[in-house]
């Protein structure tokens, strides 16, 4: 299937209009995770301060036949120096982003989540793709394929806040947020339905703003019109959601990747609620999709820089 990344060349040329971002890219030591940071520099998304080993920086620069003159590197021993030092240079205000080298996810997170030196703020840390999928009108953001893995309703809560606000980070004009399940309606023996519909009301009540909520939505109702209608099923959400809210990391993981693989979309990939936002690659990824990522990023780190008082505390 040919790929097109119509969404995502929109989203990466408004990123282009702004300030390089300054992101700290912790542990770029294999070709795939440093290419993307310096090409990533070169079209102007990012500043990078690549953090790692100066040794293995320099060895897979020569390889790949990168040349590093005028990026500033900090050298530490290891990945977990690696991460700990990225956070710290948020911390001390020399980055306004992250990004995920060549180490393990949870490695960058474990540093990230630290009470004394990390970078957790009030609200719960979630992950967000936004996926560029060929036969659909719109980016798609999908929440948390990632993070957490067994999600209470309280974490929901945050998870969905932190999905609107990348809404409209990415300029959408209308968020509208399907809480998936199996089902369209309530059903006691069904946790999800459940939660999904207390979702709902909690944003009838203020405690989730700035969205469009419904659920419980099955997949096909959510983002087929057809399907919705058939089910009889009306709502401003059904049928066109621009957020999909999975009931747990298993079952947004398999969704993303079901989009990935079999739908040829592609999957940018964003941690939300931290101080700063924070890009998480993959090795698969394309260069598309890495750039996507950090454009995705740098408008998050711009919305917040627009809206102070809708800062995460």
């Amino acid at each position: 299937m040919e790929r097109k990344h119509e969404k995502y060349d929109r989203l990466i040329k408004r990123a282009k209009a702004l300030a390089p971002l300054s992101t700290a890219v912790a542990h770029p030591c294999d070709e795939s995770s440093l290419v993307g940071a310096v090409d990533a520099a070169r079209m102007g998304l990012i500043a990078p301060l690549l953090v790692g080993p100066l040794a293995r920086i320099k060895a897979v620069a020569d390889q790949a036949g990168i040349d590093l003159s005028g990026f500033e590197i900090f050298d530490v021993p290891h990945s977990q120096a690696a991460a700990a030092r990225a956070v710290e240079l948020v911390r001390e205000g020399r980055a306004d982003a992250l990004m995920k080298g060549s180490l393990h996810s949870d490695e960058l997170m474990s540093a990230v989540v630290q009470r004394e030196t990390g970078l957790r703020t009030a609200r719960r840390i979630s992950h967000c793709f936004v996926m560029d999928a060929p036969e659909y009108a719109e980016a798609l953001i999908i929440t948390d394929a990632a993070v957490n893995i067994a999600p209470t309703l309280d974490d929901k809560v945050d998870i969905v806040q932190n999905a609107i606000d990348l809404g409209h980070a990415l300029g959408l004009s209308e968020v509208r947020v399907a809480i998936l399940s199996a089902m369209e309606t309530v059903n006691s023996k069904v946790p999800s339905t459940i939660e999904a519909a207390a979702l709902c009301k909690m944003a009838d009540r203020g405690q989730i703003t700035g969205g469009i909520l419904d659920g419980p939505l099955a997949l096909d109702n959510a983002i087929s019109a057809e399907a919705a209608k058939i089910k009889n099923i009306r709502s401003q959400v059904a049928g066109r959601a621009n957020v999909l809210v999975a009931p747990d990391l298993e079952a947004g993981n398999m969704l993303a990747k079901s989009l990935t693989f079999l739908a040829g979309a592609d999957a940018a990939g964003i941690v939300l609620g931290a101080r700063v936002p924070i890009v998480l690659t993959s090795r698969a990824d394309s260069v598309t999709t890495r750039l996507a990522s950090c454009a995705v990023a740098s408008l998050v780190a711009e919305s917040r820089r627009q809206n102070p008082s809708k800062a995460i505390a």
